[in-house]
């Protein structure tokens, strides 16, 4: 479908459903037909995020049969939308693009989804035990925080990074030794400084994945740095944490970044299930069969799209290996909420702040300014532990320390909202957290072989799968199209 087209598929989809007025978009409204007599797919896609969308639209191109099923009654998985209390929308989950992420770039031209520079004038804010510590907002982090104990750590990253097994981190020389060692333990081990083990463990790391440093594993930590670029741009730490010339560098804005996984699941069309949770994927001779509540289908091949720690919630017939379960099971989502703060303009900028932020607040630990037309927001990110206990409260409780925060941050105008939206992704049924899984001490280095190995047919994708950028937006959108090519040169043998 030409660019154009699908730019159209994409407009009208969204006007389905309502105008958009904050970089939001409806949920997706139709619910094709359930399973359909004596229909043989040749590939079944479970999971509509962007990477089960990436691998059926690359496998819908050359011309196979295939049908996606999805769990939730919308397209889109961790790249979505919420409402906010007046009745806009709000992105809810992944918006930010950066260098070297090229098919997010394409993917945004394709369906005509702007995207915009984040701000960076003024000054971004480190808020280190109660007080700001104002800095360039083009420096990832202030200078001097910590001292030479960080700069010889982001050294040693940067160097780790320049040959590493980007996606196999278990052929690593050095994977053993690094995955027998928490993240935050890898930290310990460098230095004893107080500032320096803040910078290293919560502002680069459990910000990043919203999971604590002594959860997971220094290797994963290290290839998710590694990570942070492509075939041709080797991964550093600057890359990974910065705004200029990093992975928070421009937004995705008009519909916003959920624009992107409706306009693919609008150009699927029927070829997509909705409200569809697959509970059971047994092999019946040459042929899959794939148990969902809407029904069962039948298929040559399976793309699981899913993170390995929500892909173990599949039974499957016969078992899986016992690598690929143990892989599973080391996996765990993070712990990440997301409140926004709509404000009619950026009173911020008026006191020279760029409206970024991170340090060692709570329960937001880490700002971002965005902004959508004439309305100017704060995003905010809650810190992991504080998430968990703040998914079991109510929304007043959760909304009132979520702005306390911001006092705390910016000042009394920052309670004076003009509006405001949040989600608590470990409430949703079908994601349980986020933005990624991270793996456990331990894990990659005995079972990471399985974290894409295909097994009797199903094959996996997922942010977590991917080569680069694993848990970005660019990771899931990778992810899907290396299922498919997998998928693709079976089918032709």
């Amino acid at each position: 479908m030409p660019g154009t087209r699908r730019r159209a598929v994409l407009k009208s989809t969204l006007a389905a459903g309502g105008a958009l007025t904050i970089g939001g978009a409806p949920a997706a409204g139709t619910t094709p037909a359930v399973a359909d007599g004596d229909r043989t797919d040749d590939v079944v896609v479970i999971g509509a995020g962007l990477a089960g969308l990436a691998a059926a639209r690359r496998l819908a191109d050359a011309g196979h049969a295939v049908r996606v099923v999805e769990a939730r009654e919308r397209a889109g998985g961790r790249v979505w939308t919420v409402p906010t209390r007046h009745g806009s929308t709000v992105d809810g989950g992944a918006q930010f693009v950066g260098p070297t992420q090229t098919r997010m770039y394409a993917l945004a031209a394709e369906f005509g989804v702007p995207v915009l520079p984040t701000h960076r004038q003024g000054d971004s804010i480190f808020w280190y035990g109660g007080d700001p510590i104002r800095y360039a907002v083009d420096s990832p982090l202030p200078p001097g925080l910590g001292g030479a104990a960080v700069d010889r750590a982001i050294a040693e990253i940067d160097a780790l990074a320049r040959d590493f097994p980007v996606g196999e981190p278990w052929r690593h020389p050095l994977a053993a030794e690094l995955d027998a060692i928490s993240y935050a333990r890898w930290i310990a081990r460098r230095t004893s400084d107080a500032a320096a083990r803040l910078v290293l463990g919560r502002v680069s790391g459990s910000a990043v994945v919203s999971a604590p440093p002594g959860e997971f594993s220094a290797l994963y930590m290290m290839n998710y740095y590694a990570a942070a670029g492509d075939a041709d741009h080797p991964g550093t730490y600057e890359r990974l944490m910065a705004t200029r010339g990093g992975a928070q560098e421009s937004f995705l804005g008009g519909p916003g970044a959920a624009g992107i996984p409706l306009g693919m699941a609008a150009a699927l069309g029927a070829r997509i299930v909705y409200g569809a949770p697959v509970r059971h994927v047994s092999r019946h001779g040459r042929l899959l069969h794939i148990h969902s509540d809407r029904g069962t289908y039948r298929a040559r091949r399976v793309i699981v799209a899913l993170s390995p720690a929500i892909s173990s919630r599949i039974g499957f017939s016969p078992a899986l290996p016992h690598s690929r379960r143990q892989l599973a099971a080391g996996f765990r989502m993070g712990s990440i909420g997301k409140f926004v703060a709509v404000y009619d303009r950026p009173w911020w900028r008026e006191q020279g702040l760029s409206g970024q932020l991170v340090g060692d607040g709570r329960p937001i630990d880490c700002v971002y300014e965005s902004y959508h037309g004439d309305r100017y927001v704060l995003l905010g990110f809650v810190r992991p532990e504080d998430m968990r206990r703040l998914d079991r409260v109510s929304e007043r409780q959760f909304v009132a320390e979520c702005r306390q925060s911001f006092v705390s941050y910016f000042g009394a105008r920052a309670a004076r909202m003009a509006d405001y939206g949040f989600v608590r992704w470990g409430k949703e049924e079908w994601s349980r957290g986020g933005p990624v899984a991270v793996s456990a001490p331990g894990i990659l280095s005995r079972h990471g072989r399985a974290l894409r190995e295909p097994v009797g047919g199903v094959h996996w994708a997922g942010t977590e799968t991917s080569d680069h950028w694993p848990g970005y937006m660019e990771g899931a959108v990778r992810s899907g199209e290396r299922a498919a090519a997998e998928v693709l040169e079976e089918i032709t043998r």
